[in-house]
């Protein structure tokens, strides 16, 4: 089974935002944002907060994610 990893931080930056700020405007609660952000590989992610990320940011749920290495 791989690992992703969540691009949040990135994209975050991108757009000038803080991770306070992705949590707002997505609906997704602080901490889940902050464990995906400094998370290097995640076996299972939620995927309803994939979905509100996603559309945050206006990607499709896979430019969200990357694959690392187990």
């Amino acid at each position: 089974m791989g690992l992703v990893r969540l691009r949040i931080r990135e994209l975050a930056d991108e757009k000038g935002w803080t991770l306070q700020e992705v949590a707002a405007r997505s609906g997704v609660p602080y901490s889940t944002i902050t464990t995906y952000a400094r998370s290097s590989g995640m076996a299972t992610v939620d995927v309803t907060a994939l979905q509100k990320l996603a559309r945050t940011f206006d990607l499709m749920i896979e430019d969200l994610l990357e694959s690392v290495k187990e």
